[in-house]
């Protein structure tokens, strides 16, 4: 792939650079296999997206840097930002007092998976030093894949929201305590006054920005409709903003966006939808999202040691996350059946695990690789795996709307409309 782009650079001079053109075309292959691998196969586009980005990845795209910086960085912070701002402005804090059992759930499958992973890790040999980060990492969900299965799948129901509502907080979780950590890299004394002082830090600073992100985006929907396409620019902007804003004081851009869609829920508790426009730039960002994540991840330096430890990672990871969820199920109104098929639809791995590693790597460049080539493979296999879990639980749990189907090829016309 560096030969063709050395030959395409001799002759083509586009006005963005080449870099775009890039982009521009993988972007749009990704599209169209999304497209055909849901219509063919019946599987999420996702799983679409991330082929093309790890087939990029693993031919030599040179598009993406690792670690993340620059514009590259900011792209994914903020396409997962919205995705987590989407996710938290989904949750009712009064959900909780009236059925605190999800909340003990969502702490009884984090702690047991970050448990489980910092165990399987140490006995397969793996320093302490870096296992305790890929434990804090493995406690996160993707609310991003999950969302977009339940987007292809049509799905609704008591294991589709329980899911989406652990697969968040789970991601609340670890965006504290692994932006933390990564800020204490470097730091010898591990007294608890260190390490509750950077924790309090990020989730503070996060609080903050997502407090203001709430509330101006709450006085603007005051004057402005939530259906206009105004309010879905103003929307993203704000978001963009806060991301920034957050990243730049020591927050935690992703943590900000996501507390202040919770805090927006709770100050407009009414039921509000995004605009049509802004979701069309969201699943542009998302898209984008899926295949920078792929490319950077297969890029990682593959080898059968790697397979093993990854492969340790993401069964205790797998285990813990369902029997966690059974563990707090008693109480929380769900069958065990249920808490099954909720287990299995946390699989995912993806964008914020991504962002944690990239942190890491930037604040120890002796620790960070070592921890990067366990959990990028481990994030490029749960991302594609991860999805067709996901999508097999909720199919399982019946509350799809889409039969799993593949649609036959009309070959007398060849028509790629769905």
């Amino acid at each position: 792939m560096n030969e063709v782009l050395a030959i395409w650079a001799e002759w083509i001079r586009p006005s963005a650079g080449l870099p775009t053109v890039q982009w521009s075309i993988l972007l749009a292959v990704a599209a169209l296999t999304g497209h055909l691998v849901q219509r063919y196969a019946g599987i999420p586009k996702v799983v679409g997206y991330s082929m093309v980005g790890a087939f990029a990845g693993l031919a030599g795209f040179t598009g993406a840097v690792w670690p993340l910086q620059g514009t590259g960085l900011f792209l994914l912070e903020l396409g997962v930002a919205v995705v987590l701002f989407e996710a938290g402005g989904r949750i009712p804090l009064r959900w909780f007092r009236h059925n605190p059992m999800v909340l003990v759930q969502s702490l009884a499958e984090s702690s047991l998976t970050f448990v489980a992973v910092y165990w399987a890790l140490t006995y397969v040999g793996v320093r302490e030093i870096v296992a305790e980060p890929l434990a804090l990492l493995a406690m996160a969900a993707s609310p991003a894949v999950l969302s977009r299965v339940i987007m292809d799948t049509r799905a609704s129901g008591p294991v589709t929201e329980r899911a989406m509502v652990l697969s968040t907080l789970s991601t609340l979780y670890a965006l504290t305590f692994c932006s933390a950590r990564a800020g204490m890299m470097n730091t010898a004394d591990l007294s608890l006054t260190n390490t509750l002082y950077p924790v309090a830090v990020v989730l503070g600073l996060s609080v903050a920005v997502g407090a203001g992100l709430a509330l101006a985006l709450r006085s603007a929907l005051r004057v402005m409709s939530p259906t206009s396409e105004n309010t879905g620019i103003l929307l993203l902007a704000l978001i963009a903003a806060g991301a920034a804003l957050a990243a730049n004081f020591g927050g935690s851009a992703p943590l900000a966006a996501l507390l202040g869609g919770m805090l927006l829920k709770q100050l407009n508790p009414r039921p509000w939808s995004w605009p049509r426009q802004m979701g069309t730039a969201s699943s542009m960002l998302t898209m984008l999202m899926f295949v920078l994540v792929s490319v950077v991840a297969a890029q990682a330096d593959w080898s059968g040691q790697v397979a093993g430890l990854v492969a340790a990672l993401v069964v205790a990871r797998a285990l813990a996350k369902i029997i966690g969820v059974a563990l707090g199920n008693v109480g929380s109104g769900a069958s065990w059946k249920q808490a099954l098929w909720v287990g299995c639809a946390m699989s995912p791995m993806s964008s914020v695990a991504l962002l944690l590693v990239s942190q890491f790597v930037v604040a120890s460049g002796s620790i960070g690789p070592r921890i990067a080539s366990i959990a990028l493979p481990a994030i490029l296999l749960m991302e594609v795996l991860g999805a067709i879990l996901a999508t097999f639980a909720i199919y399982r749990a019946g509350e799809n709307s889409r039969p799993w189907t593949h649609k036959p090829w009309n070959n007398s016309t060849g028509d790629l409309r769905e």
